[in-house]
Protein backbone atom coordinates (compact mmCIF):
# COMPACT_ATOMS: atom_id res chain seq x y z
CA UNK A 1 0.00 0.00 0.00
CA UNK A 2 2.57 2.27 0.63
CA UNK A 3 4.07 1.75 -2.15
CA UNK A 4 1.49 2.58 -4.31
CA UNK A 5 0.85 6.13 -2.72
CA UNK A 6 4.49 6.30 -3.53
CA UNK A 7 3.69 6.30 -7.31
CA UNK A 8 0.59 7.64 -6.29
CA UNK A 9 2.47 10.66 -5.23
CA UNK A 10 5.06 10.54 -7.77
CA UNK A 11 2.50 10.95 -10.34
CA UNK A 12 0.45 13.73 -9.23
CA UNK A 13 3.69 15.82 -9.06
CA UNK A 14 4.79 15.11 -12.50
CA UNK A 15 0.80 16.04 -13.37
CA UNK A 16 1.34 18.88 -11.30
CA UNK A 17 4.53 20.19 -13.43
CA UNK A 18 3.05 19.56 -16.34
CA UNK A 19 0.16 21.65 -15.93
CA UNK A 20 2.49 24.67 -14.56
CA UNK A 21 4.49 24.10 -17.35
CA UNK A 22 1.45 23.91 -20.61
CA UNK A 23 0.35 27.09 -18.32
CA UNK A 24 3.95 29.04 -18.68
CA UNK A 25 3.72 27.89 -22.18
CA UNK A 26 0.32 29.79 -22.72
CA UNK A 27 1.43 32.69 -21.09
CA UNK A 28 4.40 33.16 -22.82
CA UNK A 29 2.69 32.65 -25.87
CA UNK A 30 -0.27 35.13 -25.05
CA UNK A 31 2.63 37.61 -24.49
CA UNK A 32 4.33 37.13 -27.91
CA UNK A 33 0.84 37.69 -29.56
CA UNK A 34 0.18 40.98 -27.74
CA UNK A 35 3.25 42.11 -29.61
CA UNK A 36 3.03 42.71 -32.94
CA UNK A 37 6.50 44.09 -33.93
CA UNK A 38 8.37 41.22 -32.24
CA UNK A 39 6.94 38.91 -35.06
CA UNK A 40 8.65 40.26 -38.03
CA UNK A 41 10.73 37.22 -39.62
CA UNK A 42 10.82 37.01 -43.49
CA UNK A 43 9.08 34.12 -44.93
CA UNK A 44 10.69 31.42 -46.91
CA UNK A 45 10.14 31.81 -50.86
CA UNK A 46 7.73 29.14 -50.83
CA UNK A 47 5.86 27.80 -47.82
CA UNK A 48 2.76 25.22 -47.09
CA UNK A 49 0.54 26.32 -43.85
CA UNK A 50 -1.79 23.24 -42.77
CA UNK A 51 -4.85 24.15 -41.28
CA UNK A 52 -6.69 21.67 -38.99
CA UNK A 53 -10.39 22.97 -38.59
CA UNK A 54 -13.71 21.98 -37.30
CA UNK A 55 -15.05 20.64 -40.77
CA UNK A 56 -11.22 18.82 -41.62
CA UNK A 57 -7.81 20.21 -42.55
CA UNK A 58 -6.26 22.26 -45.59
CA UNK A 59 -3.07 23.70 -46.98
CA UNK A 60 -2.08 27.08 -47.80
CA UNK A 61 0.81 27.20 -50.04
CA UNK A 62 2.53 30.95 -50.07
CA UNK A 63 4.68 31.86 -52.88
CA UNK A 64 6.45 35.16 -51.56
CA UNK A 65 7.32 36.77 -55.13
CA UNK A 66 3.13 36.91 -55.23
CA UNK A 67 3.35 39.46 -52.22
CA UNK A 68 6.28 39.69 -50.03
CA UNK A 69 5.02 42.19 -47.21
CA UNK A 70 1.29 39.73 -47.23
CA UNK A 71 3.50 36.60 -47.13
CA UNK A 72 5.81 37.52 -44.36
CA UNK A 73 3.00 38.52 -42.45
CA UNK A 74 1.17 35.58 -42.78
CA UNK A 75 4.37 33.50 -42.27
CA UNK A 76 4.78 35.25 -38.49
CA UNK A 77 0.57 34.76 -37.42
CA UNK A 78 1.00 31.04 -38.44
CA UNK A 79 4.29 30.24 -36.68
CA UNK A 80 3.31 32.18 -33.48
CA UNK A 81 -0.32 30.62 -33.03
CA UNK A 82 -2.48 33.33 -33.84
CA UNK A 83 -5.00 31.70 -35.77
CA UNK A 84 -5.63 28.17 -33.73
CA UNK A 85 -9.16 28.49 -31.98
CA UNK A 86 -9.99 31.52 -34.23
CA UNK A 87 -13.36 31.76 -36.17
CA UNK A 88 -14.70 31.84 -39.74
CA UNK A 89 -16.73 34.40 -38.68
CA UNK A 90 -17.54 35.63 -42.35
CA UNK A 91 -18.67 32.73 -44.53
CA UNK A 92 -20.81 34.08 -47.84
CA UNK A 93 -21.45 31.25 -50.59
CA UNK A 94 -20.35 31.85 -53.91
CA UNK A 95 -17.55 34.59 -52.36
CA UNK A 96 -15.52 34.03 -49.87
CA UNK A 97 -14.58 32.23 -46.28
CA UNK A 98 -12.62 35.27 -43.96
CA UNK A 99 -11.12 34.65 -40.91
CA UNK A 100 -8.53 36.38 -38.63
CA UNK A 101 -9.90 38.12 -35.81
CA UNK A 102 -8.69 36.66 -32.70
CA UNK A 103 -10.73 34.90 -30.12
CA UNK A 104 -8.82 37.13 -27.11
CA UNK A 105 -9.82 40.37 -27.33
CA UNK A 106 -6.71 41.33 -25.65
CA UNK A 107 -4.68 40.15 -28.47
CA UNK A 108 -7.14 41.41 -31.13
CA UNK A 109 -6.62 45.18 -29.83
CA UNK A 110 -2.70 44.69 -29.98
CA UNK A 111 -3.67 44.24 -33.52
CA UNK A 112 -5.73 47.14 -34.92
CA UNK A 113 -2.69 49.19 -35.57
CA UNK A 114 -0.53 46.59 -36.82
CA UNK A 115 -0.92 47.69 -39.89
CA UNK A 116 1.53 46.92 -43.44
CA UNK A 117 1.78 48.17 -46.60
CA UNK A 118 -0.33 46.67 -49.86
CA UNK A 119 1.52 44.89 -52.09
CA UNK A 120 0.85 44.79 -56.03
CA UNK A 121 -1.61 42.70 -57.29
CA UNK A 122 0.54 40.32 -59.46
CA UNK A 123 -2.06 36.83 -59.14
CA UNK A 124 -6.00 37.47 -59.30
CA UNK A 125 -8.49 36.08 -56.76
CA UNK A 126 -9.44 33.02 -58.39
CA UNK A 127 -10.83 30.07 -56.87
CA UNK A 128 -8.41 28.98 -53.92
CA UNK A 129 -6.62 32.03 -54.21
CA UNK A 130 -5.73 33.86 -50.46
CA UNK A 131 -5.43 37.29 -49.96
CA UNK A 132 -5.52 39.73 -46.96
CA UNK A 133 -8.46 41.78 -45.89
CA UNK A 134 -8.58 45.30 -46.57
CA UNK A 135 -10.20 48.54 -44.81
CA UNK A 136 -8.35 50.74 -47.64
CA UNK A 137 -5.46 51.19 -48.63
CA UNK A 138 -2.55 50.13 -46.66
CA UNK A 139 -4.54 48.29 -43.90
CA UNK A 140 -3.81 45.09 -43.43
CA UNK A 141 -3.72 43.33 -40.55
CA UNK A 142 -4.92 39.83 -39.63
CA UNK A 143 -8.01 39.09 -41.58
CA UNK A 144 -7.37 36.73 -44.48
CA UNK A 145 -10.03 35.21 -47.25
CA UNK A 146 -10.50 32.19 -48.88
CA UNK A 147 -12.14 32.39 -52.93
CA UNK A 148 -14.80 30.07 -53.16
CA UNK A 149 -14.90 31.58 -56.86
CA UNK A 150 -13.31 33.66 -59.45
CA UNK A 151 -13.32 37.01 -58.14
CA UNK A 152 -11.20 39.01 -60.68
CA UNK A 153 -13.41 41.79 -59.99
CA UNK A 154 -11.54 42.91 -56.73
CA UNK A 155 -8.23 42.65 -58.02
CA UNK A 156 -8.59 46.20 -59.64
CA UNK A 157 -9.74 46.75 -55.99
CA UNK A 158 -6.02 45.90 -54.00
CA UNK A 159 -6.76 42.78 -52.85
CA UNK A 160 -3.23 40.74 -53.56
CA UNK A 161 -3.41 36.96 -53.56
CA UNK A 162 -0.38 35.94 -51.24
CA UNK A 163 -1.09 32.00 -51.83
CA UNK A 164 -3.56 29.03 -52.74
CA UNK A 165 -5.33 26.76 -50.95
CA UNK A 166 -3.17 23.34 -52.59
CA UNK A 167 -5.33 20.64 -50.85
CA UNK A 168 -8.57 20.45 -49.19
CA UNK A 169 -10.60 22.77 -50.64
CA UNK A 170 -13.51 20.59 -50.30
CA UNK A 171 -13.09 21.40 -46.84
CA UNK A 172 -13.13 24.89 -47.28
CA UNK A 173 -16.21 24.74 -49.15
CA UNK A 174 -17.66 22.84 -46.33
CA UNK A 175 -17.54 25.65 -44.26
CA UNK A 176 -20.55 26.71 -42.10
CA UNK A 177 -22.12 30.08 -44.50
CA UNK A 178 -25.91 29.57 -42.78
CA UNK A 179 -25.26 33.41 -40.93
CA UNK A 180 -24.46 34.91 -44.12
CA UNK A 181 -23.44 38.48 -44.33
CA UNK A 182 -22.34 40.26 -41.41
CA UNK A 183 -23.87 42.98 -39.39
CA UNK A 184 -25.47 45.48 -40.05
CA UNK A 185 -25.61 44.70 -43.86
CA UNK A 186 -26.51 40.80 -42.68
CA UNK A 187 -27.21 38.81 -39.86
CA UNK A 188 -24.31 37.53 -39.33
CA UNK A 189 -21.27 38.44 -36.39
CA UNK A 190 -20.60 42.29 -35.71
CA UNK A 191 -16.98 42.68 -36.67
CA UNK A 192 -16.43 45.04 -34.03
CA UNK A 193 -17.95 43.39 -30.83
CA UNK A 194 -15.72 40.29 -32.21
CA UNK A 195 -13.15 42.69 -32.13
CA UNK A 196 -14.16 43.64 -28.59
CA UNK A 197 -15.80 40.45 -26.85
CA UNK A 198 -13.78 37.30 -29.21
CA UNK A 199 -14.93 33.92 -28.78
CA UNK A 200 -17.11 34.64 -25.95
CA UNK A 201 -19.57 36.58 -28.18
CA UNK A 202 -19.40 34.18 -31.23
CA UNK A 203 -19.61 30.65 -29.39
CA UNK A 204 -22.85 32.26 -27.34
CA UNK A 205 -24.11 34.12 -30.62
CA UNK A 206 -23.16 32.02 -33.51
CA UNK A 207 -22.50 27.94 -32.56
CA UNK A 208 -22.37 26.89 -35.79
CA UNK A 209 -19.38 29.08 -37.13
CA UNK A 210 -16.42 26.56 -37.94
CA UNK A 211 -13.12 27.33 -36.55
CA UNK A 212 -9.04 26.84 -36.67
CA UNK A 213 -8.20 24.28 -34.02
CA UNK A 214 -4.34 24.90 -35.08
CA UNK A 215 -2.22 26.32 -37.87
CA UNK A 216 0.86 25.55 -38.40
CA UNK A 217 3.95 25.75 -40.70
CA UNK A 218 3.98 22.30 -42.83
CA UNK A 219 7.09 20.81 -44.99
Amino acid sequence: MKRRLTILGSALVVAAASVAVSAQADLQKIAQLRNPAALNEKAPDKFNAVFDTSKGSFTITVTRAWAPLGADRFYNLVKSGFFDDVRFFRVISGFMAQVGIHGNPTIAKAWVGARIQDDPVKQSNRRGFVSFATAGANTRTTQFFINFGDNVALDKMGFAPFGEVTTGMSVVDKLYSGYGEGAPSGKGPDQQRTQGEGNAYLTKEFPRLDFIKAATIGK
